[in-house]
């Protein structure tokens, strides 16, 4: 999180910064294919269960940060500049940025860091998945079929589409799911090779976090967004971030990194502070006309850490492990993102943009 922060703040001391994105992804894919096949194991799994988790997890914090864009938008932005946000705001609210934005591929890059919405193109493409994984996973569980074949078959279709379509068309690679699942599947597929054939041994873990340690860094030193990426070069972030977990938690370097304190209590506000920095930020671009000062950016990452602490005790963890019961918090948090979309949508139409 915090080199996409830096990348989107100052890309030019961190110009790899983007494939934060992709580690997220096999992480996720890593944490939430864990907790599937765990709940699998223990004939437990629920498809409506799942969905509850991911509702609980993912909208109120989105909520909160759609309806304060929107809000703030309607206060400093033109008319034609808050009809783009109100169509962004509905593409984000029903999980379809990525598909937004790569119809918008005619944007150029100077002109994005005035779409305040634009970081939501990755949750997009997250939600995607876990439409489609869960579901999939369930059903080879059910017939009995081979797990780790499953995943690795589907992987590799994926990573083939990414490498043919990153070489026609460079912004439909990066937005397209069908181009991205492999990351996520990359994690899927450390946990059942966990399950199958057991954890690291302890002999091979240091090389592993090593080597994944270094191979991150290279994607940081290497990887630069004019690139066609993701294609081939984003194997170093993916491969570095399976490595990683995979070498467990008891390396000495990895702790040191990982495991302290600063960076634990980042890891627990990360999602509402992912939700916050590009929009600040963001409106900073459109306040000034231009790229803020440096002053003003690093005051925004400040800020951006605050609202996202406030966001995450006052909001996300009292629903998330309140006392509330999922089917009394879901349906209504569906229906508060359904509106939004939909005022999304109104203010879209009511800017003079076609319906």
């Amino acid at each position: 999180m915090v080199a996409v922060i830096v990348f989107h703040y100052f890309p030019t001391w961190l110009p790899g910064g983007l494939v934060g994105v992709d580690i997220f992804f096999v992480i996720s894919g890593y944490l939430i294919s864990g907790h599937i096949v765990q709940q699998m194991r223990a004939d437990r799994f629920s498809l409506l269960d799942f969905y509850s988790r991911r509702v609980r997890r993912i909208f109120p914090a989105l909520i909160v940060v759609l309806v304060a864009s929107l809000c703030f938008g309607w206060m400093v932005m033109s008319v034609d500049a808050f009809g783009l946000l109100g169509k962004h705001v509905a593409g984000g609210a029903d999980f379809v940025a990525n598909l937004v934005f790569w119809t918008e591929r005619d944007v150029r890059v100077d002109e994005s860091n005035f779409n305040p919405m634009l970081h939501l193109w990755s949750l997009g493409v997250e939600e995607q998945f876990y439409i489609v994984w869960p579901l999939m996973a369930w059903l080879v569980w059910r017939r009995g079929l081979n797990v780790l074949a499953t995943i690795a078959t589907v992987a590799l279709v994926s990573m083939i589409a990414n490498l043919v379509i990153v070489n026609i068309d460079r912004v439909s690679a990066f937005y397209l799911p069908v181009s991205r699942f492999w990351e996520l599947l990359a994690g899927a597929a450390l946990v059942e090779i966990e399950r199958q054939y057991g954890n690291m041994p302890s002999s091979l873990a240091p090389y592993a976090a090593g080597t994944g340690m270094i191979l991150l860094g290279l994607s940081f030193a290497l990887v630069r967004v004019e690139q066609m990426f993701p294609g081939v070069i984003a194997l170093l972030p993916v491969i570095g971030a399976v490595l990683v977990i995979a070498s467990g938690r008891d390396i000495g370097l990895k702790k040191l990194v990982f495991g302290n304190r600063l960076a634990i209590a980042i890891g627990l506000i990360s999602y509402p502070l992912y939700l916050w920095h590009w929009p600040l930020v963001s409106f900073g671009y459109v306040l000034e006309g231009g790229t803020p000062g440096k002053a003003v950016r690093i005051a925004l990452i400040a800020l951006s850490f605050l609202l996202a602490t406030l966001t995450y005790f006052l909001i996300e963890k009292p629903i998330r492990f309140g006392a509330f019961k999922r089917s009394q918090v879901a349906l209504p948090l569906c229906a508060a993102l359904a509106i939004i979309g939909l005022c999304g949508i109104g203010i879209y139409v009511w800017a003079g943009f076609p319906a």
